[in-house]
């Protein structure tokens, strides 16, 4: 399947503010955030640019401004980029709804702050044509239950149709882990309108429409084609995304135009940005450094975002995810 275009198209949930992400959400989007200088979402452009989609929706909220100047129309990245406005965040359903007047097509969904690395993306389509719709939710197999309750998972019947998809679940069954990649018809928006919010939460969750979906009778199953997801919650996942990308593309240590660094300054695992002046001989080690920075600490760093607003010491959370 090389040619999707015409009988599907792209959406890109881009709206949330992240204040987990503190400090960089005060002064950029999450979905610009970058990840080996290129921003995460344009990852996902690619993607979907590359199985054949050209028309992409895109819900913008905090600083969409920021976001609709950079991606533009959508030409640069060889896709015509249409833009919705959200002005409530009442979770991710809600988010969905918004965009049932733009959308008349089957539609490939991305929530706009995870780092994707899809692996044969392409058969999400054939199993959902060869279920006549319904939803194909991408998944992973995970060996960490952990990382289950953090995301969604997935009951299976005999067929390996779902039967019951449960939000951060505190007991886990089986090792089959939803992301946050879906491929749906248009009956999700009929799901949406009779979904609850939560107790827990109070939102409007996408899983409970999902399974108003499964209740309707439509056809739901997982397509395991993701090998890595990454959340971008907080700036250790920020950091530990640039590491990941940069070491499977051998691009250590990432640089762009501009560098300007002391003589006896090193880099080492490092991704930096354009126009980036490092003033002292210091080691800097698995470190990301944001484009306009001027390093000025005179003494070593390792496992820091660095940004033209300051530094966000990653160690910690580092070693926590690396145990």
């Amino acid at each position: 399947m090389t040619n999707l275009d015409g009988r599907y198209c792209g959406v890109i949930l881009a709206a949330g503010k992240g204040t987990r992400m503190l400090p960089f959400s005060e002064s950029y989007p999450k979905p610009l955030l970058p990840v080996c200088n290129k921003p995460v979402v344009q990852y996902q452009l690619e993607i979907m640019h590359d199985l054949g989609i050209r028309d992409v929706i895109m819900l913008i909220g905090h600083k969409g401004y920021e976001i609709a100047k950079t991606f533009g129309d959508g030409s640069r990245h060889g896709v015509n980029i249409r833009y919705v406005e959200q002005t409530t965040m009442l979770g991710i359903a809600h988010a969905v709804r918004q965009l049932e007047p733009h959308v008349n097509l089957p539609f490939l969904l991305f929530l706009g702050d995870i780092f994707f690395k899809p692996v044969n993306l392409a058969q999400i389509f054939s199993l959902f044509e060869e279920q006549g719709g319904g939803a194909v939710l991408a998944t992973k197999e995970e060996n960490d239950p952990e990382a289950i309750r953090k995301n969604y998972a997935i009951l299976l019947n005999s067929e390996g149709f779902a039967t019951r998809v449960i939000e951060k679940p505190r007991h886990t069954t089986n090792r089959l882990k939803g992301v946050g990649l879906y491929l749906f018809d248009l009956s999700i928006f009929d799901a949406i309108r009779r979904t609850p919010r939560t107790a827990m939460r109070d939102e409007y969750e996408l899983t409970d429409a999902i399974q108003v979906l499964i209740g309707d009778g439509f056809p739901v199953r997982p397509c395991e084609c993701i090998a890595v997801d990454i959340n971008l919650t907080t700036p250790a996942d920020l950091l530990r995304c640039n590491l990941l990308q940069a070491e499977s593309t051998e691009l250590f240590a990432v640089t762009s135009p501009g560098l300007e660094k002391h003589s006896a300054a090193k880099l080492d695992r490092c991704v930096v940005g354009s126009n980036v002046s490092i003033r002292h001989g210091i080691t800097i080690k698995s470190s990301v450094i944001f484009a306009g920075t001027t390093v000025e600490e005179s003494t070593d760093l390792e496992n820091f975002v660095i940004t033209p607003q300051g530094l966000v010491d990653c160690n910690h959370s580092m070693r926590s995810m690396t145990r």
